[in-house]
């Protein structure tokens, strides 16, 4: 059986919808679970920080990495076969695209892409047709690293907005591990 990092990250309002996704890959790969330390540590209206990290310890039967030290190793001793971000926030996403490898997420990637090691974002972010537009560009055209299909969440309210399409995630990661990126990526 294959084994999946599945890196959190502090976009709350979507944590709930990412753990759904993590039993859902659970069903055909080992799972890794790492989360940065603002995902391990903050308690928020979307819910406790402690309640994640035991729903993430439940499905994948590890104890969740959270620090530079825990996730440096993974990708130099193979402890993945594929590395998924989810959610990905705008913050980490620009980290990524700039080289800036300071969080248990941005180390996580950063180890596996030095390999080779497909990396799967799953972006969630208010500022991705903003700000963070170019770093997701760059990183879309970065060698070994898949988005899972985007679309506008809120046109009206929220115009800069993106956010993944989570219920596509096992057919992205599935796709990345053949060196596929699941098309079209904007929908």
């Amino acid at each position: 059986m294959q084994t999946v990092g599945f890196a959190l990250c502090g976009s709350f309002c979507t944590m709930a919808q990412a753990l759904e996704q993590m039993a859902r890959l659970r069903r055909e790969y080992e799972i890794v679970p790492v989360m940065s330390q603002n995902a391990f540590a903050t308690d928020t209206r979307f819910g406790k920080a402690a309640d994640f990290i035991a729903r993430a310890r439940e499905i994948s039967g590890r104890e969740v990495l959270h620090t530079l030290v825990e996730t440096e190793p993974i990708g130099p001793k193979r402890l993945v076969d594929l590395m998924c971000v989810c959610p990905c926030t705008g913050n980490t996403l620009s980290k990524l695209a700039g080289g800036i490898t300071d969080t248990a997420v941005t180390m996580a990637v950063k180890s596996c892409l030095r390999i080779g090691i497909p990396v799967v974002l799953c972006v969630a972010s208010n500022d991705s047709l903003g700000a963070s537009g170019p770093n997701l560009m760059r990183l879309l055209n970065t060698k070994n690293v898949y988005l899972t299909p985007l679309r506008q969440d809120d046109p009206e309210k929220k115009p800069f907005s993106l956010v993944a399409d989570f219920s596509l995630l096992e057919e992205t990661v599935a796709a990345a591990l053949d060196g596929r990126q699941l098309q079209p990526v904007f929908r």
